[in-house]
């Protein structure tokens, strides 16, 4: 069984920033606490370990005697293999034990929103991610009604697609537009975040009466991702964009070079992206025309 070298690799836990001094116990320490419960010796905890080990057919989920001290006395921060096995072993939650450790994975989706992206792409977080929105106590909101959300958005940031919209965030795929993407502005922007209902994945050929009831699709190509308007011809997918974009119509072999991941179904944007797109097209002459 494969197994990467340590020689020279030990890292040591140190407390993260923001860590409140209540709970400053050290992750081995709470490892510890979590196997002597079980009344598990070193020795169980190894061939435990070891067991795991064989059924996932590697050694780095196997955890010596002297890895196990280090861990539970030196701070010694475990692999992620040998954490999955400490975990099993202890029947502990994954990502609380990660908490530990200073990992937030309730806040991985916030902090890859926080990234911007210059292409279009499909996000690939688990449906079941969880977002944190913090809310002031005495906030309330009524989502049927306009709200001004400037104030929430100064304190806490980046907002979930959820709270905008409602939409249940283990049905569907999401999506970035990119910030180079004009290709459907003004109705999406750079930079919008986009909920994708996989279960519309055929085309729409009627059934609207204007722009904005014309179902937008999301896709895959060879060199990456595309939102548009579809039509099919002849066997080929017509990808439309928004008029008001510049942008060409693309053709392509359906489904050999592209595949309809699905229809567009909510949208959270910013809003000066019209601002940008203006200057981004604008010509500057060279010299005043009166000089």
């Amino acid at each position: 069984m494969p197994r990467r070298s340590d020689a020279g690799y030990n890292p040591v836990w140190i407390r993260p920033p923001g860590l409140s001094h209540s709970n400053m116990e050290r992750p081995g320490e709470r490892l510890k606490r979590a196997r002597e419960r079980l009344s598990l010796t070193f020795r169980e905890v190894e061939e435990a370990s070891q067991q795991i080990a064989r059924r996932r057919g590697s050694d780095e989920f196997a955890i010596a005697l002297s890895r196990l001290a280090d861990i539970e006395n030196k701070g010694t921060v475990p692999s992620i293999y040998r954490l999955y096995s400490l975990c099993a072993i202890y029947r502990l939650d994954f990502e609380e034990v990660l908490q530990w450790y200073g990992v937030p994975r309730d806040l991985l989706c916030s902090e890859a929103a926080q990234i911007e992206l210059p292409v279009t792409h499909a996000i690939q977080m688990a449906a079941d991610s969880r977002v944190t929105v913090p809310l002031p106590a005495d906030f309330e909101i009524d989502l049927n009604q306009t709200t001004f959300l400037s104030h929430m958005v100064r304190r806490w940031g980046k907002l979930s697609l959820g709270l905008l919209n409602g939409l249940n965030l283990r049905q569907f795929r999401y999506g970035f537009i990119g910030l180079e993407d004009w290709s459907m502005h003004p109705l999406l922007t750079p930079g919008a975040f986009v909920a994708i209902d996989q279960g519309r994945r055929k085309i729409a050929e009627d059934g609207w009466t204007h722009e904005f009831e014309r179902p937008i699709y999301f896709m895959e190509r060879r060199d990456g991702f595309l939102c548009g308007w579809c039509s099919i011809t002849s066997g080929k997918l017509v990808v439309q964009p928004h008029p008001s974009s510049d942008q060409q119509v693309s053709i392509f072999e359906f489904p050999r070079e592209i595949d309809v991941i699905g229809q567009v179904v909510g949208v959270a944007m910013p809003l000066d992206a019209r601002r940008r797109h203006r200057v981004r097209n604008g010509a500057t002459p060279s010299a005043s025309p009166d000089r």
